[in-house]
């Protein structure tokens, strides 16, 4: 599953820049269905800040492993911002890690919506700052992508490590 990889992986990169910083990241992930935890993974020594996966594919995981909200589910659907910062945020603090990544969208090759194409993803990523320090937030992308269902999994999964990248590098340089 390398098809849309570059040299060197994001797997790789995103270890390296949370390796650095001396964070941990657990991720929650649903249209994607492991697929990011395999690539972190995938990684030699990745148990220096890979804390665990969870799939949380059906409304009731996604309430009981993560604590997203009836609320959310009902008013705007698993596939929205919402639900993918609550997933974020909810994995983030059931590991107790520093990051918690998060995806819910539509893989295809059907289940496309008025306004939420196939191919549609949310991706959250959820940041624990210290106690006390009002710091800690998350934050929602919105992403399309083209391609068969396996070709759309990879692309959203390496798209979130990036986002993941971005968002500790952005932190890293700020502090």
């Amino acid at each position: 599953m390398r098809e849309f990889a570059r040299d060197p992986p994001i797997e790789a990169r995103v270890g390296d820049l949370l390796r650095d910083a001396g964070h941990t990241v657990a991720v929650a992930e649903s249209c994607t269905g492991g697929l990011i935890g395999s690539l972190l993974t995938d990684v030699p020594g990745s148990s220096d800040y890979f804390d665990r996966g969870l799939v949380t594919y059906s409304y009731d995981a996604k309430r009981a492993e993560l604590a997203v909200s009836r609320e959310s589910l009902d008013e705007h659907g698993a596939v929205s911002e919402p639900v993918a910062r609550e997933m974020a945020a909810g994995v983030r603090d059931v590991a107790d890690t520093t990051w918690g990544v998060a995806t819910t969208g539509i893989a295809g090759p059907d289940g496309g919506l008025p306004g939420k194409p196939v191919g549609t993803v949310f991706v959250g990523v959820a940041y624990a700052a210290p106690w006390g320090s009002n710091d800690s937030y998350a934050r929602v992308e919105r992403f399309e992508y083209d391609g068969s269902r396996t070709q759309v999994k990879e692309q959203i999964a390496r798209g979130a490590l990036e986002l993941l990248a971005d968002e500790v590098s952005t932190l890293e340089h700020e502090s």
